[in-house]
């Protein structure tokens, strides 16, 4: 029998997980600039949550769906008023927050102004440059009957203003704030370092531009629009489907607005007016006392980029424990499997091995699977490079990866005209394995180098991103690994696995069948154990079983960073489930299963999530972890993260969240683990030192 306490709305877990990026924008402990970073990460995941979830959960009460979420039975309707109440509260809290970031940015002489903070000199110098500089360049719109209300691109900032004669007092005058044309912050020349924003200057400055009309209410105001397009449903079959993807991208920027923000209190006349025309309602206005766009933080950090301790401490990924000094990863995964781990070890080993496979005269094919990639990727020119060596090239490019559509649109069309042969996803599923397999002939031999991990293929995000890379010489990984691929060249997708758990067909099942075995085994009176690190868990049916496990006695521990629609420890249900999340310096991204202990221990790396949109609506690929000394410092890993109490924070009864307190000893594990990537370094160039030395 269900407990609805057990769950939580995904909807309302996230924004808790976003509330947890606020409190690192809040944190005094962490550098000032950094902070700055974290409160711009709140605002821009929750300008893509609008654009995507709110944007989707929109679509569905237009059409009038009241299918309930399978968690705590919500409409879709009551989901949206759910999500706009706890957004008012977190923008609030997120004012706040600016508020005292801006104080400190203040003392470290940096000052955002008012006009009204001028003297009469520098307010007379603020109007030249307003003339000179941006008059010319604007974009005006009065609405009437012969100007219809106009297009707002999504997130961009306008100046809005209720505009009054004797003979009219209803139009609406609207200007374009951030165009691209002129800087986004004037600064004062008698005050060096003193900054006024752009569009508060356009804003002041409106009598200017609407000489013949009196300002009665003016404000900025920003739109959020859905962004959430299903690409296969609208599928145009005239088009080939690069081309498709490039029209669903154009599309995407027309969609309906599901948000307004707006800078300060005006004409409640005109809001509505402005309402109508986007067919938004009021709860879907938000009123804020903090500028609607942080990207000018880039401009102050620049400026403060020569204060040190305004940052993080500068951290390099380090050569890989695997690897002796100058060894090569190609050489080494033929003798042994290796585990990378970003950001602590570099990418650039496995970004060599893909050179040094597309130059070598053995390597006959490079295959892999696409999703996210740098904008200068290496990866890619590797592939081109090896396509123009003449080797078998076989990619797919998913150009359904959200917002990176345009970029992976672009690689494709250079790997294609080097001579790859590339592939564009499924139909109705997106392939978000990160699989890649190199075929080599050594004297006859066929062999195969087969790499499966948890991240993208992106040098730029595994600086960030904590992630897990496995490169081995298997064959009976290499045999599954090649499966997939033969598949999906003939657009498929697997049905059976020997070793790998496979979505959308062989992953979901064959994680339920090792929860089951778990709780088996604990009804039996002895000893389980299940242990996930994943960015998110939504699927109902695995948490079911997660609670029945708790029931049974198996003691579950999960590190779950984002979304997590199971409540731990509600009496009698789940006890035994302790949930935490990290959410610091890095992005903790890698997804780690770990199901029993001791000689029955199985522990998998992954692409996915424990979500119904990975688990069985998209291409993952796990892979077990044969290695034992892989496994026990995969099992390390997981320990320190357990063990964090500086960024960690634990999951209540109730879904909230709490700082971890316990230990006396402070422990971030992030940073526990850079050093332990430092040591292992400075340790092998000691001991290569040495042995250069004695020779």
């Amino acid at each position: 029998m269900e407990d609805i306490r057990c769950y939580q709305n995904r909807e309302l877990s996230w924004l808790k997980f976003n509330e947890r990026v606020l409190e690192e924008a809040e944190d005094t402990d962490n550098p000032l600039c950094e902070r700055l970073g974290f409160l711009s990460i709140f605002q821009s995941n929750l300008d893509e949550f609008y654009m995507v979830r709110v944007g989707s959960l929109h679509d569905m009460t237009l059409l009038k769906n009241e299918v309930r979420e399978n968690k705590t039975q919500m409409t879709a309707k009551e989901q949206i008023n759910a999500v706009l109440d706890e957004t008012r509260r977190l923008t609030a809290k997120k004012d706040m927050i600016y508020a005292d970031l801006m104080d400190v940015v203040r003392r470290e002489g940096i000052t955002l102004v008012r006009y009204q903070e001028l003297t009469e000199q520098e307010q007379d110098f603020l109007e030249r440059y307003f003339t000179q500089e941006i008059l010319p360049l604007l974009s005006t719109i009065v609405v009437g009957k012969k100007q219809p209300f106009p297009f707002l691109v999504n997130k961009g900032l306008y100046a809005i203003a209720l505009l009054g004669t004797k003979n009219d007092k209803g139009k609406i005058g609207i200007i374009p704030c951030n165009s691209g044309v002129f800087e986004r912050m004037i600064e004062i020349p008698s005050r060096p370092d003193s900054f006024m924003l752009t569009e508060e200057c356009i804003l002041h400055f409106l009598p200017k531009v609407f000489e013949k009309y009196k300002i009665q209410s003016k404000a900025l105001i920003r739109v959020t629009r859905n962004a959430d397009i299903d690409a296969d449903s609208i599928y145009d079959e005239d088009l080939n489907y690069r081309e498709h993807m490039a029209e669903v991208v154009k599309l995407r920027r027309k969609l309906c607005p599901v948000r307004l923000e707006i800078s300060r209190e005006m004409d409640e006349k005109c809001i509505q007016s402005v309402c109508e025309q986007l067919g938004i309602n009021e709860k879907q206005v938000f009123l804020y006392k903090s500028p609607l766009d942080f990207s000018f933080f880039s401009i102050i950090k620049d400026r403060l980029h020569s204060r040190p301790e305004l940052f993080y401490p500068k951290r390099v990924p380090q050569r890989p424990q695997a690897l002796e000094p100058g060894e090569r990863l190609l050489d080494k995964v033929m003798n042994q499997d290796v585990l990378l781990s970003f950001p602590f070890e570099s990418i650039t080993p496995f970004l060599n091995m893909l050179h040094e496979a597309a130059e070598s005269p053995d390597v006959v094919s490079i295959r892999m699977t696409l999703y996210r990639l740098a904008k200068h990727s290496k990866v890619v020119e590797s592939l081109i490079e090896a396509a123009e060596n003449g080797k078998q090239v076989d990619v797919l490019v998913e150009l359904k990866a959200r917002f990176d559509e345009e970029n992976n649109i672009e690689w494709s069309r250079r790997l294609e005209d080097a001579g790859c042969h590339v592939i564009y996803g499924l139909d109705g599923l997106k392939v978000h394995s990160k699989l890649c397999q190199i075929t080599r002939r050594c004297n006859g031999k066929i062999t195969y180098i087969t790499q499966i991990g948890t991240g993208n293929y992106n040098e730029t995000t595994s600086r960030i991103y904590t992630d897990l890379s496995l490169v081995t010489t298997n064959e009976d990984i290499a045999r599954d690994a090649a499966n997939v691929f033969q598949a999906l060249a003939l657009g498929d997708t697997v049905d059976e696995t020997s070793v790998l758990m496979v979505a959308p067909n062989c992953l979901q099942n064959k994680v339920i069948a090792l929860i089951d075995r778990e709780t088996e085994i604990a009804k039996s009176g002895r000893k389980a154990y299940i242990g996930l690190k994943l960015n998110s868990l939504t699927d109902r049916k695995i948490i079911d079983k997660l609670i029945e496990a708790s029931q049974a006695g198996v003691t579950v521990e999960m590190v779950i960073r984002g979304i997590c629609c199971l409540n731990a420890g509600v009496p009698g249900y789940t006890d035994n489930i302790r949930v935490i999340s990290i959410v610091g310096r890095y992005l903790e991204h890698s997804r780690i299963y770990i199901f029993g202990e001791g000689e029955r221990e199985q522990i998998y790396i992954a692409s996915a999530d424990f979500m119904t949109r990975n688990t069985v609506r998209r291409v993952e690929v796990a892979v077990p972890i044969i290695d034992d000394m892989i496994k026990l410092r995969i099992r390390e890993l997981f320990i320190s993260l357990l063990s964090d109490n500086v960024k960690a924070r634990e999951q209540m009864p109730d879904g909230s969240y709490h700082h971890v307190t316990t230990g006396d000893t402070a422990y971030n594990s992030q940073e526990e683990l850079f050093r332990m990537a430092y040591d292992n370094a400075n340790h092998r160039e000691l001991n290569e030192n040495i042995n250069i030395s004695n020779n």
